[in-house]
């Protein structure tokens, strides 16, 4: 620790040989910035720059990143006679890597910022004199980042830390690299450390990860300052499906270059614009920034679209054909013997169609394919469901004749009682309604989920969509119930009568309410459902959105 305190002798404060001294002028600091050299061979050492700068100097560096001149043309140098040289694409396979025209050597971005002990792993050879011995570059290269660095994908804490752990997290990792390669760090840290400082608990590492983060923010709202700025919001879920934001901030820098930087993950209760918005508020009032200087906000629109998945979800029959339609895909996909018969089943359907001329042929058809699993925060993704069960639905049934068949269990118990559901025409008329929708809404799902998406176009598209689902509630229920039931004749599924009375499975007459299938079918679902989805829409893009 001396030398960050040592005071240096110098009779000339702006004297190149010290850079940056202890009473160099702030206009001095920001021209040593301005000023700092790019190619590692010609640079001052940072042991020669001030204490009071070093920080500043590195994250300088940090920001331009390594150099790495990868269009430059290498010379090839004679080395145990044959002509070798440097290779562009090691820039690829370590990104610490530079190289310096000027020495026509490699060097160790990370190295030159951080390391202290030039005594020990290689001495100079990376920060100093450089490295060019390329027969043995890969070899070398791989020697010099060492263990911790390929373990560099391991999460910041370990799921085991013990002594014995060879994973214990990055964080115990470089604690132990820098032990390893640093006596005087070996010498105050682990099990040299004092009983109650060793840096090592939970709690402590959380702490200097949230010091880290807040030392990177402020960073970042430094080069801010108080310039315009706006926002891109997304949100997601956690393994423990709890809803998050994340934010973006992108504006212009002093270079005219436009930045974007990630400046964190914030729990929200909910989605909604409100529940956004506060978030938003409470996060602009923790790090002092201004509404006043806010000239743009973006949001993915996949939160627009799960809404509507929920909205539909809300009529517990949609909600129940859903569920039975997760199920399927869960027990069908649950192992590789099942999705392998599935497959096999599909081929000999696709035989059998084509034997008997009726295999329709196509550009993306009869592709090999299995169950699509629905994703929480994709609407298309449940369409996608849809499509293969429709496709795929005799394969299916049989895929689930065979577990009753082969496993009398209690998997064989569920799969007894998917396959008595599908082969409804409750079930079908759901597939087919859900699928009608999805269609409609699909195009739009994928429109506001493109990056080069604009608003008038999304609104047009919008608009469309809301017309389409009009124009289906008001002329398409008999076209829809034809399909349907064209669909359980292929399939010998048996179709009710429209103008009989709809009978409640597991309910008496006597209890029931009197409606008729048609009741039943066209107002409690089909019209119920759009009717939801219009609503919501019309929620989320109003009409005044819309016009302007």
């Amino acid at each position: 620790m001396e030398r960050f305190f040592k005071r240096k002798l110098s009779t000339d404060s702006s004297s190149p040989s010290n850079p940056g001294s202890s009473n160099a002028r702030p206009i001095e600091v920001d021209e040593i910035l301005a000023n700092l050299q790019a190619d590692p061979g010609l640079r001052t050492r940072m042991a020669d720059y001030s204490p009071n700068i070093r920080d500043e100097i590195r994250r300088a560096y940090l920001q331009k990143g390594p150099c790495q001149p990868r269009s430059y043309k290498f010379p090839q140098t004679n080395q145990s006679g044959i002509n070798r040289r440097f290779i562009a694409h090691w820039f690829d396979d370590h990104d610490w890597l530079e190289y310096s025209i000027a020495k026509d050597a490699a060097f160790c971005l990370h190295c030159y910022l951080f390391k202290s002990n030039f005594d020990q792993v290689g001495g100079d050879a990376f920060t100093g004199v450089g490295f060019n011995n390329w027969k043995k570059a890969k070899e070398r290269f791989n020697l010099h980042i060492g263990p911790v660095f390929v373990a560099a994908r391991l999460s910041f804490r370990g799921h085991d830390e013990s002594a014995q752990s060879s994973n214990k997290g990055n964080y115990l990792e470089l604690l132990q690299f820098l032990a390893d390669h640093d006596e005087k760090v070996k010498a105050v840290v682990l099990e040299n450390a004092p009983g109650n400082l060793k840096l090592i608990a939970p709690s402590i590492q959380k702490d200097l990860v949230n010091s880290c983060a807040k030392e990177t923010i402020d960073l970042i709202l430094s080069d801010v300052k108080d310039r315009y700025f706006s926002i891109m919001v997304d949100e997601a879920r956690d393994v423990s499906i709890k809803e998050q934001m994340a934010m973006v901030l992108r504006y212009v820098n002093d270079k005219g270059q436009i930045i974007e930087r990630f400046v964190g993950v914030q729990h929200v209760t909910d989605t909604t614009s409100s529940a956004l918005k506060e978030a938003i508020d409470e996060f602009f009032s923790s790090v002092n920034l201004s509404f006043s200087k806010l000239r743009g906000q973006g949001y993915d629109g996949a939160s627009n679209m799960r809404a509507l998945v929920a909205v539909a979800k809300k009529n517990i029959d949609v909600n129940s054909f859903f569920t039975t339609a997760n199920s399927l895909v869960n027990v069908v996909g649950a192992s590789c013997k099942r999705r392998d018969a599935l497959r096999a089943q599909y081929q000999e359907e696709l035989v059998r169609a084509f034997e008997d001329d009726c295999l329709i042929t196509g550009r993306g058809l009869n592709q090999e394919r299995t169950l699509k699993r629905a994703g929480d925060t994709r609407w298309n993704s449940h369409y996608g469901t849809l499509i293969s069960i429709i496709s795929m639905f005799p394969s299916v049934v049989n895929v689930l004749q065979m577990i009753v068949d082969d496993n009398p269990n209690d998997s064989s118990g569920e799969a007894y009682k998917l396959w008595r559901e599908i082969q409804s025409f409750e079930f079908v008329f759901h597939l087919f309604v859900m699928k009608a929708i999805l269609g409609i809404t699909n195009t739009l799902s994928l429109a506001l989920q493109k990056k080069d998406q604009d608003i008038v176009s999304a609104m047009n598209l919008v608009k469309t969509c809301k017309e389409n689902l009009q124009l289906m509630r008001d002329n398409e229920f008999e076209e829809l119930v034809e399909q349907a039931s064209s669909f359980c004749y292929k399939h010998d599924i048996i179709v009710p009568t429209m103008d009989e009375e709809y009978v409640i499975p597991g309910r008496s007459r006597h209890n029931a309410p009197m409606k008729t299938n048609y009741h039943r079918y066209r107002v409690e679902i089909f019209i119920h459902v759009i009717d939801g989805q219009l609503a919501k829409l019309n929620d989320r893009f109003n009409e005044r959105l819309i016009d302007a």
